[in-house]
């Protein structure tokens, strides 16, 4: 491979790494901006979207069946814990909040090793996509990943339409950027910190799904990514979804290429530019003044 189609290479896994960061980023600053919660399991919902499209890919052979079964499941299960758990915290401290979700994480992972085991695990590819696609002269790019790039782009797009354009969409980005408005507007708030629980852990839990078989499923697997996320979140601006989309690929892009090129500095560059944001405008790039 020369050294221009390496770079290709790294640029459109950065792009696509980015896109599956957004997934997650995308729920958890609309979490924050709208409840107020410090979500720290937010990491271990990825890590049980991935061990979830392990159990159906193993069991029927389809990873297909995985990614409904990734967004239904986050639905119920992010609706059940914020009406039976995190309602009840919202009022209360962050720190309250952070040990909540730490005991949901120790919780999430002693239900994990009981229920199947401590071992990495692989996803196959489906076989439809399981081929390269030619980019440029010899160069091609797998098919699943750039249909992974497509699946996100398309979540994506959907979410800014529904976010933008709809009633419930203007309401969730009211409670995000003035949260004491919501009750004078007479809109139903606990409706609406459901709705956004739900959505951020099926958004959580689908990119885990997409992502297992890009990379081993294993115990811990969403620790990274909620690292990164909620530095994504810190960029790009508490509930903005723009300022999610626009930092997830950023970060994507300038870890994934760190990591190819200088991986000694790949973590610096990133809490570098986390730390800069915060020097230059504490609030993120895309929330408004």
């Amino acid at each position: 491979m020369t050294a221009l189609a390496g770079l290709l290479a790294q640029i459109l896994n950065g792009i696509q790494y980015g896109l599956l960061l957004f997934l997650i980023s995308s729920g958890l600053t609309l979490i924050f901006g709208v409840m107020g919660v410090i979500n720290l399991a937010h990491g271990s919902l990825f890590m049980i979207g991935a061990y979830l499209a392990y159990v159906i890919a193993s069991v029927t052979g389809s990873l297909w069946l995985a990614l409904p079964a990734a967004i239904l499941g986050g639905v119920l299960f992010g609706a059940l814990l914020e009406r039976g758990l995190f309602r009840r915290f919202r009022a209360r401290e962050h720190l309250d909040q952070v040990l909540l979700t730490f005991a949901l994480i120790l919780l999430f992972e002693e239900a994990r090793a009981a229920l199947l085991d401590n071992q990495f695990h692989s996803v196959p590819v489906p076989a439809i996509l399981d081929f390269s696609v030619p980019v440029i002269g010899g160069f091609a790019y797998s098919a699943y990943r750039l249909a992974v790039l497509v699946i996100c782009l398309g979540v994506a797009g959907l979410m800014v339409l529904f976010v933008e354009r709809t009633k419930i969409g203007s309401a969730i980005r009211a409670a995000a950027e003035k949260p004491e408005m919501v009750d004078l507007l007479g809109i139903d708030a606990g409706r609406i910190h459901t709705l956004v629980f739900a959505a951020g852990t099926a958004l959580a839990m689908l990119a885990g799904a997409l992502a297992a078989p890009l990379q081993s499923v294993y115990p811990g697997m969403g620790d990274g990514f909620l690292i990164l996320s909620f530095i994504v979140v810190v960029i790009g601006g508490l509930g903005s979804i723009a300022g999610a989309f626009w930092s997830a690929l950023l970060i994507g892009l300038i870890d994934t290429l760190g990591k190819a090129y200088v991986p000694q500095a790949a973590g610096i560059a990133v809490c570098a530019l986390m730390a800069v944001v915060l020097l230059w405008r504490p609030t993120g790039l895309f929330s408004r003044a």
